[in-house]
């Protein structure tokens, strides 16, 4: 899909770098998940969808689900669907294709179907992009800029001063790839156009610290309590006691979080199934092989596993075939004989929670949800 770039070469020279256009990425591309399924999946509840039109130069956004669309014929509206990678098989399996980038980067597979004209205005991402084209022309204009001011009042964060310095119409089957900051806007030429966004999202250093922190200070028992002794009595008692300040900073120190609690939290964190995801037991053996669900995020550090935001301490060949679990999102037959008894009980019990299915039913029904979810 990289034109003349090898994987080694795009993720060395291109990729959070710069910008690259990428004709025929999939030659003869026909969109698996088409205009009438985005429509459809953008009226449910459980997926999460936005209308965006300019009709008359005035910029609106309505959140879905969106019970109906504007008509087919009527230019200036865009219908954008989250996570379609989590609802439909065949989209779920065209993500593959990016798997020479870690997994745990990856966002989802978001679809925009628009009208003639339809579009989000000039803005920005924080993240890595790949726009590809599914069905349609769409005229996308980028640009280096490093002005990124927003139009105060709108409801999209729309750039106040977009100044574009490139100009592609895309096709089928082409592909454009975007860095985060880079300025851009596409706009459809054709109604029923289609586009499939796949991001890589990263968090912010103040995200990231938050949340880590939050965790971290909830799996801590610490016992013990500041003491209140004092041997004399004080001529200032507006000032913080010296001795208050030492003893938290001593407690601080003996409690610094560890190279292993980072790992424990960037796994279980980065594995975390977004709100709402539902899983679907699927019905059969596990001993013809298996594979993850296509809801189902894996990864796994030195002696640590993890999926769909838990952890399991593993080793020896467990643990080897855990890994290629994470990987290769499967395990043949041979492979699920040589693992442990205990292993076997815990991925039947994945199964029954839909979040591992027998190989041949991995690209099989949409999902439901299950509130049990997280047990284990």
């Amino acid at each position: 899909m990289l034109g003349i770039y090898t994987a080694a070469q795009f993720m060395r020279e291109i990729f959070h770098r710069k910008p690259l256009l990428i004709r025929q990425a999939i030659p003869g591309f026909k969109a698996p998940v088409d205009a009438q399924r985005i429509a459809e999946l953008a009226t449910r509840p459980d997926v999460e969808s936005r209308l965006i039109t300019n009709f008359d130069g005035q910029w609106q956004l309505k959140r879905g689900p969106v019970k109906r669309l504007p008509p087919a014929g009527k230019p200036d509206w865009t219908v954008l669907v989250q996570g379609v990678n989590l609802h439909e098989d065949a989209a779920h399996v065209l993500m593959q294709r990016f798997s020479f980038i870690e997994r745990l980067r990856l966002d989802d597979l978001m679809i925009s179907l628009a009208s003639k004209g339809g579009g989000v205005g000039p803005h920005f991402d924080s993240y890595d992009v790949f726009l590809l084209q599914a069905a349609g022309r769409r005229r996308w204009r980028i640009s280096s800029q490093k002005d990124l001011t927003l139009v105060d009042g709108l409801p999209l964060k729309i750039l106040a001063k977009f100044k574009p310095t490139e100009e592609f119409v895309l096709e089928p089957g082409d592909m454009l790839y975007l860095p985060p900051s880079v300025a851009h806007e596409g706009v459809a030429l054709d109604d029923s156009c289609l586009t499939y966004s796949i991001g890589f999202r990263t968090a912010t250093h103040q995200e990231a610290l938050a949340d880590f922190y939050e965790k971290f200070a909830e799996s801590l028992e610490i016992p013990g309590r500041f003491s209140n002794l004092q041997t004399e009595p004080t001529r200032t008692p507006g000032k913080l006691p010296e001795q208050l300040v030492a003893d938290l900073a001593a407690l601080v120190e003996r409690h610094r979080p560890t190279r292993e609690d980072l790992v424990l939290w960037l796994g279980e964190s980065l594995t975390e199934p977004k709100p709402g995801t539902a899983f679907t037991p699927e019905a059969g053996s596990l001993e013809q092989g298996l594979a993850l669900s296509r809801q189902t995020v894996a990864s796994y550090s030195g002696r640590w596993f993890f999926m769909n935001g838990l952890s399991w301490d593993v080793s020896g060949n467990d643990a080897k075939l855990l890994r290629q679990l994470a990987d290769a999102g499967q395990i043949d037959a041979r492979q699920w004989r040589s693992a442990s008894s205990a292993l076997q009980e815990q991925l039947n019990y994945w199964q029954e929670i839909g979040w591992i299915q027998p190989h041949a039913a991995t690209m099989a029904s949409p999902a439901r949800r299950n509130p049990a979810r997280k047990t284990g």
